[in-house]
């Protein structure tokens, strides 16, 4: 049985059930000897409600409803502290809560008691200040993704921007995937093209750059990998709250930017002629009139920026060193990131390990270096060394389709044609 502890009493009030022309309607149509299921069909009401009418007279023209119950006093004031702390703004687990201390409630009834509360925690959720940061102080750091039409190919194109706090200055890099070599590879980019590094790095809470964070604590345990590349370069890892993008909302507002105006519906013929396309674009965009600024990024930055960012070290580390176990494949090469590059045949159905670096892939079998080549950013390329295929009685060329041999069987010996030739003198 529920407990009543805590609770307001309802109020009652009385609610006319039936309009007043139904029930006038109602009782025409009974007074001249009709039936209720007759009655109900025609005024299409229940019958149940014909007949309570038939039996009840005037007083069955009004329904005595029980006022919605309420939490007194004490337990509204124990509900909202329960909800801004322990539930964490849950009114379920409020509602539980209150229940282990005997005070029985519906769900509906803790809702309403911390209706007006969340409400205002909502409002302030939403509400932004503006946040300014000082010349040279932070850069912000995101990626996105979009479907890129590339050689007549859709192509998942990520993209990372970097947006300077202060100037607005954008930096934009394209990669065929998101994984922390490519934040760091971008980031590094970014240093450059700005030629200075800021105090702070603003970024999200991906996987690539934060491995842990405690809320309670308000505490961040970055990548290793990420904290190392900080220090080598000098600069202060920052990571915003879960789910609060708006902490970052100059680049959120810059990769939106870039999708929608750099690339929008745009046709690229190569991956390098989209990287092309976008260095010139991000001089555009540089000397646009900013929305919140009222300047342009480059003359903002020149003004007070440039001079505030700290030098480039001279010596990096590098900011790309991936290692990828592969396979070689039956056709003598490896894939990575949706790029093919060629190994000795020999090594055919070996496990070899690739060294992705900043401009060149290297493939090592049992720690000797086996294949060098030029990384190719191309998607779906075919990155070959000829060298690899010598000793074979035919290499990938002789067997592939071209503008001259179309038919790659014609590279094995006499060609359909020929038969067909022959079969034709038969005949006759």
């Amino acid at each position: 049985m529920e407990s009543r502890v805590g609770l307001v009493a309802p109020a009652s009030a009385e609610v006319s059930m039936v309009e007043a022309e139904v029930v006038r309607q109602m009782r025409e149509l009974l007074s001249r000897g009709w039936g209720a299921k007759r009655v109900a069909r025609e005024l299409g009401v229940a019958r149940n409600t014909v007949r309570r009418y038939q039996r009840g007279g005037p007083s069955a023209e009004v329904q005595t409803r029980p006022g919605r119950r309420a939490l007194d006093e004490s337990r509204r004031e124990q509900a909202l502290r329960l909800f801004e702390g322990t539930a964490e703004g849950n009114a379920v687990v409020v509602r539980q809560l209150l229940e282990s201390e005997g005070c029985v409630v519906s769900l509906r009834t803790v809702q309403r008691a911390v209706q007006a509360r969340r409400r205002e925690l909502r409002m302030a959720d939403a509400a932004t200040v503006r946040y300014e940061t000082a010349p040279g102080r932070q850069m912000q750091i995101d990626f996105g993704q979009k479907r890129v039409l590339i050689g007549g190919k859709l192509v998942t194109v990520h993209l990372l921007v970097a947006v300077l706090s202060y100037s607005r200055r954008l930096f934009v890099k394209a990669f065929l995937s998101e994984r922390q070599d490519d934040w760091r590879e971008g980031i590094a980019q970014a240093f450059r093209h700005f030629g200075g590094v800021p105090r702070e790095l603003l970024g999200d809470n991906a996987r690539a750059l934060v491995s842990s964070r405690d809320r309670a604590a308000q505490t961040v345990v970055f990548h290793p990998g990420y904290l190392a590349f900080c220090k080598d370069w000098d600069v202060q890892p920052r990571a915003c709250g879960p789910y609060r993008a708006r902490t970052k909302g100059k680049t959120e507002s810059g990769v939106k930017y870039v999708k929608r105006n750099a690339l929008a519906g745009r046709e690229f013929e190569s991956f390098a002629a989209l990287e092309r396309h976008l260095s010139t674009w991000m001089t555009l965009a540089d000397r646009r009139i900013h929305g919140t600024t009222h300047e342009q990024p480059a003359v903002r930055f020149e003004r007070a920026e440039k001079h505030a960012l700290r030098p480039l070290p001279e010596r990096p580390l590098p900011a790309r060193d991936q290692r990828l176990q592969r396979k070689v494949a039956n056709d003598a090469f490896v894939d990575v990131h949706t790029v093919r590059y060629s190994v000795p045949y020999r090594f055919v159905r070996e496990h070899v390990e690739v060294a992705v670096g900043e401009q060149e892939v290297r493939v090592f079998f049992r720690q000797q270096l086996v294949a060098s080549h030029r990384r190719s950013f191309e998607p779906f390329a075919i990155v070959r060394d000829p060298i690899h295929f010598d000793g074979l009685w035919r290499s990938p060329e002789q067997v592939s389709p071209t503008a001259t041999n179309p038919n790659p069987l014609s590279a094995l010996g006499r060609s359909l044609a020929d038969y067909e030739a022959v079969l034709a003198q038969e005949a006759a």
